[in-house]
């Protein structure tokens, strides 16, 4: 008699690679967590001691994604030395190199509903972990400068940072170029402007990202 194979243990990330090769495999989203458990071979009540629906894990994915990012920046143990500049460009580099990853996954769940508002209610966590995380760059900078008049507003500059994010995510979804490298561009130009504008530098870099913009998206 072979001895008895030990059961798997239910994890959260045993439960999001499950969820990823489902889509992957059937093109569409697990029906209920019932079905999902089933083809799984997992009980209901696993799965409900990590997650409380389907919608709930598909949302935790997202931060899974800037989690696992965040990590990889703390383990360099330059990060803390880095300019706010410095740490967003590589915050953005490590993010797009994660989705890269998963990317067949990315595309399928920010195309699944018709309405394109609709995808991205899924992204309702992530937006709340990167305004933070805009904001705590801000904050540091703020901190730096004993005149008032000379710091910014946190909630703005963090909303700003989304609305970037949500550019270069459209971009990267586009993206056709070998490596993604036209993202890479992408991601430079826009963060030297996002600083530039709350620096007050020089307008060139608005006009050369203007100017690739307009090239990448409408030529």
């Amino acid at each position: 008699m072979t001895a008895k194979t030990k059961a798997k243990k239910v994890t959260e990330d045993l439960l999001f690679k499950m969820f990823m090769e489902h889509v992957l495999e059937n093109e569409t989203y697990p029906k209920s967590v019932y079905k999902f458990c089933k083809l799984n071979s997992i009980s209901e009540a696993e799965f409900y001691e990590i997650f409380g629906s389907l919608e709930t894990l598909q949302k935790e994915i997202w931060n899974k994604f800037f989690v696992n990012t965040h990590n990889l920046l703390l383990e360099n143990k330059e990060f803390d030395n880095f300019s706010n500049k410095e740490k967003m460009l590589t915050f953005f580099y490590t993010f797009f190199e994660m989705l890269t990853l998963n990317r067949s996954y990315v595309l399928f769940a920010l195309s699944h509903e018709r309405n394109p508002l609709r995808n991205l209610e899924q992204l309702k966590g992530l937006r709340r972990h990167f305004k933070n995380l805009a904001k705590d760059l801000i904050d540091a900078s703020n901190n730096g400068k004993a005149l008032k008049v000379l710091q910014h507003n946190p909630n703005v500059f963090s909303e700003g940072a989304w609305l970037q994010f949500l550019f270069l995510l459209k971009f990267w979804i586009n993206d056709e170029s070998a490596g993604f490298e036209k993202t890479d561009m992408a991601i430079e130009k826009s963060v030297n402007t996002i600083f530039d504008v709350f620096d007050n530098t020089p307008l060139e870099r608005i006009i050369d990202f203007g100017k690739f913009f307009y090239k990448e998206s409408f030529v």
